[in-house]
């Protein structure tokens, strides 16, 4: 029999249409499982039981009439518990949240994947305001990883990014402000899509400003192409959003990697120390990208570790999450954030432009290394998932945890779109992922060479 906890968004659509099996068959199946890993996983912040199988219900009346009401009718997907779900609190992983409501709006990507029937079954958790790239919080405590829970799922989408892979929804909305989307994918052995910032709108705007991007998480490429045709359509909250996409992703997603020219670059020129393991895993993908008909030359983006810049942009935007709150509510706050709120209220106006300046600069020079290469393809990760409930691996010698996601942040400040697919195991049996990063406004080619990588089943 199929297990329908293990099927993709398409392959469940398409199983409604033919009538091989029903929104609330299929709704149940998930919120079976998601109620079986949170022990273990603690992947979710709350599960939305009974309400998820109204919605698939009402999902089933519509498939019965042949009548669905959008491009996900029915699929159970799982929301960030930073973004505002209609209904249920957002506590953003902190107890100086307060639960009372009203909570009646949705952010927009959430909008967006309701008016197309989606079947929402519980918010995942985040590390406190989403603040570093491993999610554990004072609210609702580690959350762990799928493959070998004494591991970290990532974060800071990190309980999103364990739901996928067990089974509990197959799509997800995330939040990457430095590689929060990318992080835990990598680490948990999914799909996760950063797309060029303002492709999917985002309200209330976040304190980070625009270094944060909503993604999807997803099984493959073809669900995150067919979630983000959804969600990347303009919501006039949000000032900085793009316009219409383009055209369809999902039709994009035909084009292949053939002819595509891709830079290769195994650590930034020397930058990043990699595992090897993981840079074993990558570097044999990237050699299935040239048998796929990819022009592949091994080169490096021209710049420098922008990790000074990112941290004036990133501590400065925690001083603000916080500004507002009481000294009753700081004293309840994670210690680690408190400390990068005492770092950033220190930045003066005058050191916040300076990294913009170099945040500028970046752009500049992607933007003239992308008129060589259509894709730049890096490790996600230098490292696969480390010990549970710590910022960065024990013995690292690591103050925080930009010291480990090199390849992830610098993109936040181009702002452009990056994915990370899975292509293969460390000698542990953890995910290893390999990014791809495509100029501004080239989502298209991302998810083309995803779905190029899950069509050549890398990871077999």
């Amino acid at each position: 029999m199929t297990d329908l906890t293990e099927l993709t968004a398409v392959q469940l659509v398409d199983g409604y249409r033919k009538g091989e099996f029903s929104p609330v068959e299929v709704t149940r199946a998930v919120l079976e499982r998601a109620e079986r890993i949170q022990p273990e996983v603690n992947a979710f912040v709350r599960l939305t039981g009974e309400k998820a199988l109204e919605q698939a219900r009402r999902s089933e009346e519509r498939w019965r009439r042949g009548e669905p009401g959008g491009r996900l009718d029915g699929v159970p997907v799982t929301v960030k518990d930073i973004l505002l779900m209609r209904g249920h609190p957002t506590l953003r992983g902190s107890l100086a949240v307060s639960p009372d409501g009203p909570w009646e709006e949705d952010a927009p990507s959430v909008a967006r994947l309701r008016e197309h029937g989606a079947v929402f079954v519980g918010k995942t958790t985040t590390p406190e305001y989403g603040w570093k790239g491993v999610t554990d919080s004072p609210l609702s405590g580690v959350t762990r990883n799928p493959h070998d829970p004494s591991r970290t799922a990532g974060g800071s989408s990190g309980g999103a990014a364990a739901a996928v892979a067990l089974g509990a929804g197959p799509l997800a909305l995330g939040t990457d402000g430095g590689g929060s989307v990318r992080i835990p994918a990598s680490f948990c052995g999914i799909f996760g899509l950063k797309p060029t910032y303002g492709r999917v709108p985002l309200y209330p705007a976040s304190a980070f400003g625009t270094l944060a991007h909503v993604g999807p998480m997803t099984r493959d490429a073809a669900d995150a192409a067919l979630m983000l045709d959804v969600i990347g359509t303009p919501d006039a909250r949000d000032w900085s959003a793009l316009g219409p996409a383009p055209g369809s992703y999902s039709v994009a997603l035909s084009g292949g990697v053939r002819g595509l020219r891709v830079a290769y670059s195994p650590s930034l020129g020397g930058q990043v120390a990699v595992r090897p393991a993981v840079a074993t895993a990558v570097r044999r993908a990237v050699q299935r990208l040239a048998e796929l008909g990819a022009y592949v030359t091994e080169a490096d983006p021209d710049f420098a570790d922008p990790v000074d810049a990112f941290h004036t942009l990133w501590f400065s935007g925690a001083a603000r999450v916080v500004q507002g709150l009481r000294a009753a509510q700081r004293e309840v706050l994670d210690p680690g954030l408190r400390e990068v709120v005492g770092v950033g209220a220190r930045y003066s106006a005058l050191d916040y432009l300076a990294a913009v300046d170099v945040r500028m600069e970046l752009g500049r020079r992607m933007g003239r290394f992308h008129e060589a290469y259509d894709l730049l393809v890096t490790p996600t990760l230098p490292v696969t998932a480390f010990e549970a409930g710590v910022e960065v691996p024990v013995g690292s010698g690591q103050r925080r945890w930009t010291g480990w996601t090199p390849f992830t942040y610098p993109f936040n400040l181009t702002q452009q779109p990056a994915g990370t697919v899975p292509v293969g195991w460390d000698g542990g049996g953890l995910p290893v992922g390999l990014q791809l990063v495509a100029a501004r406004h080239r989502d298209d080619l991302v998810l083309r060479a995803a779905h190029a990588f899950y069509a050549a089943s890398p990871c077999q």
